[in-house]
């Protein structure tokens, strides 16, 4: 039978630590534990695809919120229900600063009969394959007429420089970022895109490697793409655009000036 695999995480370890063990121990749930870093977060939750995430907060500020942010990147690939462990004080500085559109607050000390009760709630939509992002729904246009914002897929292995893509993007184009080029198919699976913005050194798939997936792919052969490099690659890219003839690079950290005219440049 499948398990319902909840990832904790969160400033607060003792209370981490705690929620692990009755989580483990009491339901023998599949329980993962990670640090509250955007790093690491965003290398673990698309590799793990928990169902459900915990954040348990604890003496937090406007930065350390902003951290978990990188997470609604990550409900892209899938269904993921949020779950914050808070006392007031963190509550409210936490619905101030939040990117995060969706989420549950549970009260410190917790209760873990609120929470078993929310997690046999999800864990039945689970089991049944009711998942929210396998459900179907309908959605009429009501302005069929209006201009609809260009898709940006962006792949990179570093959570810190697609936060900042997405800051120079964002006010022009709809967005979604994604750590690695398996990730990407992933989410290629799922929704359309028009660019890529794909950085040239990755672990595991490089840019490169993506590139000529996508361009062998019928379904996704026909995306542009533009190449994201770091100075001390940008001569090997350059030798790479004759040979793969992608629409361009882009050398990182950018501009925001000089990325959206790159895009602009290949889109309209």
């Amino acid at each position: 039978m499948k398990k319902l695999k909840i990832l904790v995480t969160g400033k607060n370890r003792r209370i981490a630590t705690d929620v692990c063990n009755h989580l483990a121990e009491d339901k023998d749930y599949h329980v993962i534990k990670c640090s509250a870093k955007q790093d690491v977060l965003f290398a673990t939750v698309p590799q793990e695809r928990p169902r459900v995430i915990i954040i348990c907060l604890g003496d937090e500020t406007k930065e350390t919120i902003k951290t978990f942010d990188i997470l609604k990147e990550c409900a892209k690939l899938g269904a993921i229900t949020l779950i914050v462990v808070a006392n007031s004080e963190d509550k409210s500085l936490f619905i101030k600063y939040t990117g995060l559109e969706k989420m549950f607050f549970l009260s410190r000390p917790v209760s873990l009969y609120m929470l078993y009760d929310k997690l046999e709630e999800v864990e039945k939509k689970y089991l049944d394959g009711e998942d929210d992002d396998a459900l179907l729904s309908e959605y009429v246009n009501p302005d069929p007429d209006k201009v609809q914002r260009k898709h940006i897929l962006a792949v990179d292995d570093s959570a810190q420089q697609l936060m900042q893509i997405k800051e120079h993007l964002k006010e022009f184009y709809d967005v979604t970022l994604v750590g690695s080029g398996k990730d990407a198919f992933k989410l290629l699976s799922k929704r359309k895109v028009d660019l890529i913005l794909l950085d040239y050194m990755m672990p595991d798939m490089d840019g490169p490697e993506v590139f000529r997936k996508l361009k062998d792919d019928p379904m996704y052969a026909y995306i542009p793409v533009i190449f994201l490099t770091g100075v001390t690659e940008k001569d090997l890219v350059i030798k790479t655009l004759v040979d793969l003839k992608p629409q361009g690079y882009v050398v990182k950290p950018s501009k925001k000036s000089e990325l959206v005219a790159k895009i602009i440049d290949v889109l309209g």
